[in-house]
Formats: structure tokens, sequence, C-alpha cells
């Protein structure tokens, strides 16, 4: 449980402040640890719901965590570190339940998780669109609470990457024809959600590439990026795209081109090195 704040000399509008959210984090907390607990029972038929309940509350519990940084910078003209670390966790913590439930895969076929995501039919795909939108916004204003020059700043490349995929991974496929079509009442939920499946992987892909470029250096974040890119195509596929899907490949192409140069000069390097030593 959070702990109240303990009146020590600290601005008396700031003590009363942190305590009132402080009391309301608690009670998320226990409404947190109680949907656990009936998820973990496996005794309700509506477990997927209470799943989607579970992301939602932890979800509240991190904007609540980064009232408390916003409060500290308001009235005391410093950042509760703390608090921002625990909104990161809680976020995690959602995205997680999500990959529980649809799996972490990046490129993969439908086939690979179906069985999973058939389990997800009683939720409508309005609740999965809407619950995605809230995890994105909630990630974008953590990363705005941390800053540009954050340590954390390129570990929000993975953040990022793991909710394109969820948010991928928890579209409905099985209905997506018949959701698509303009009488369906699902069909505004559908297009969106579509629209910004196509607009995260490009994204990750990008957020990666960038990461290798300017940070990392490391073949694995190549490798994601071409990953994202590739999941991107076969979305394309599917919705029978051609003209997107070949734009892709070359793009694709290109990149992987960059990637085996760069593994050549890696290897080139290493043995000159062992040559010299």
């Amino acid at each position: 449980m959070a702990k109240l704040v303990e009146n020590t000399g600290e601005d008396p509008q700031y003590v009363t402040k942190v305590n009132g959210y402080k009391l309301t984090i608690n009670k998320i907390l226990k409404a947190e640890a109680k949907l656990m607990s009936e998820i973990a029972a496996q005794e309700s038929p509506d477990i997927p719901l209470k799943q989607f309940d579970l992301v939602e509350v932890r979800l509240n519990l991190a904007s609540y965590y980064m009232i408390l940084t916003g409060v500290a910078r308001s009235v005391l003209k410093k950042d509760n570190q703390g608090a921002l670390d625990d909104a990161r966790k809680s976020i995690n913590k959602g995205i997680a339940c999500l990959e529980d439930m649809v799996s972490s895969y990046v490129d993969a076929l439908f086939s690979e998780y179906e069985d999973k995501l058939a389990l997800l039919e009683p939720v409508s795909p309005e609740r999965r669109y809407y619950v995605i939108r809230k995890l994105g916004l909630t990630i974008r204003l953590l990363e705005n609470a941390y800053g540009d020059n954050s340590k954390w700043k390129w570990t929000f490349v993975d953040l990022e990457g793991r909710y394109a995929t969820v948010v991928k991974n928890i579209f409905d496929v099985k209905n997506m024809v018949v959701n698509m079509d303009l009488r369906s009442p699902h069909y505004e939920a559908t297009m969106y959600h579509l629209q910004l499946i196509k607009g995260l992987l490009m994204q990750a892909g990008d957020r990666y590439r960038e990461r290798y470029e300017l940070s990392t250096k490391g073949i694995n974040d190549f490798k994601m990026a071409l990953n994202f890119l590739s999941a991107l195509r076969r979305i394309h596929i599917l919705l029978g795209e051609s003209s997107q899907a070949e734009t892709l490949k070359k793009k694709i192409d290109t990149w992987s081109a960059k990637l085996e140069l760069d593994l050549k000069k890696k290897e080139e390097a290493m043995e000159a090195l062992e040559k010299n030593e």
C-alpha cells in the first residue's frame, strides 16, 4: 500500500493533496488485488472481461502515480522519482496481462495464437480498442513525465514495441471480414483498430532502427526493426493491400541489405583485431 505523507514540515498544501491521492491509490490497489484473486480462481465465466478490467485498473494506478509527480513538480519544484517508477511498473504489468492473453509474438501467423484469441470472443471490438487506446495514452504521458533526457529514454523503445505487438495480437482476426462491413455495429472500432495497428508497427520498426543507429549498434535491435516491418507487411497482405505490401517489401529489402553490410563490417573488424593480437 502507498504510505501517507507525514507532516514533517513540508508544504501543508502538498501534504494534503498527496495524502488524498494516496488514499485513492490504496483503493485501486485493493481493487487490483481482488481482480487478481478472482482471475486466479478461474471460477467465473467472464474471466476475459475481468482481465480487461485488470488492465484498466493498472492503467488507472499508473495515472495516479503520475499525478503524484505532477503535484511534487508544481508545489515542491522537484520530481517524485519513486512515483514515476511505480507508474512505469504498473504500465508494464498492464502490458504483461495483455501478453498473457494474446501472446507477445511480433511477426507470427494468426494460427500461432488463434487459441488464445478465441478465449477473448466475449470482449467486443469496442472494448478492445478502448483499452489499447487508453494504454497508448498512458505510455505517452509517462514518456512525457520522464522527459527526453531520462535514463529510460531508449528503454521506451521496448515498451512501445510491446504495446504495438499486443495491439496487433488482440485484434479480432476471425471476425475481421464481417466487422469490416459498413453495416456492422463494430465497423468503426474495427477500422480504427486496424489503422492503429499499421501506424504502431511502422513506428516500432523505425524506433528500433533509430535506437540501433543512435545508441546501441546492437544487431538484435536491427532484427527487431525488421520483425515489425515484416509483421506490418503480413497485415497488408491479409487485407489485400498489395501496393502497400510491395512498397514495404522494398523497405525491408533495403534494411536487410544494410544489416548484412554492417554484419560484414563487424566480422572484418573482429578478424583484423584478432590478427593484431
